[in-house]
């Protein structure tokens, strides 16, 4: 079992506090409005709690659900009342089309997280690649990045604890690779799916 905080409100963090609860974590709700942070703790039921806005997370695990051009700034506005802990940074920053990402340079928010976090933080990227439905309905594969072995490893068992499958695709620069796939699915969904009930994969060849 996991000890999770989520900072945001919204339908990512509605969902992966309901799947975090199904799957016998502790859930902390942290949101600038500190009633609909009430509101959704409240909803999801079994224990969860609400967390002050900018106050030392409750949770191990910290994952900033939060529009991509906000997750940095809530990290730095945190300081260093997230020290120690694992960051999950699941954001995409999708350009205004839809096709490429928002920042030019080969970075991610993710990275730009670990630049702006304690530098006793860990930063790992995951969930980015999984819509929203899946992760409410489905067993997908979670691809993950970070530079840190033991913060992943507590990430990989957490998303064991949701029923789903963790990958590591390496170091924390890898991270720019996942919100590429990130585009990727958005083309997929708008092309050669033609809708959002998927999630990319792997599939392995029988020994």
């Amino acid at each position: 079992m996991s000890s999770i905080t989520i900072i945001g409100t919204g339908n990512m963090a509605r969902t992966l506090g309901a799947r975090a609860i199904a799957g016998g974590n502790t859930v902390e709700v942290m949101g600038r409005d500190q009633s609909k942070a009430a509101d959704l703790a409240k909803a999801l039921g079994d224990g969860a709690t609400t967390g002050e806005w900018g106050a030392a997370p409750a949770g191990d695990i910290v994952i900033v659900a939060l529009l991509y051009d906000g997750v940095v700034p809530a990290v730095a506005h945190y300081g260093d009342a997230l020290a120690g802990k694992v960051i999950v940074d699941i954001s995409n920053p999708f350009n205004s089309t839809f096709d490429g990402l928002a920042h030019r340079e080969e970075t991610s928010i993710a990275q730009e997280v670990a630049k702006a976090a304690p530098a006793d933080a860990s930063v790992v990227k995951a969930f980015n690649t999984v819509f929203r439905d899946v992760l409410e309905r489905g067993r997908p594969d979670v691809f993950l990045a970070g530079d840190n072995a033991q913060a992943k490893s507590r990430v990989e068992a957490f998303i064991k604890s949701l029923g789903m499958r963790p990958l590591d695709v390496g170091g924390l620069k890898m991270a720019h690779w996942l919100e590429g796939a990130g585009v990727v699915t958005v083309g997929l969904a708008n092309h050669g799916v033609g809708n959002l009930d998927f999630a990319l994969g792997i599939t392995e060849l029988p020994a």
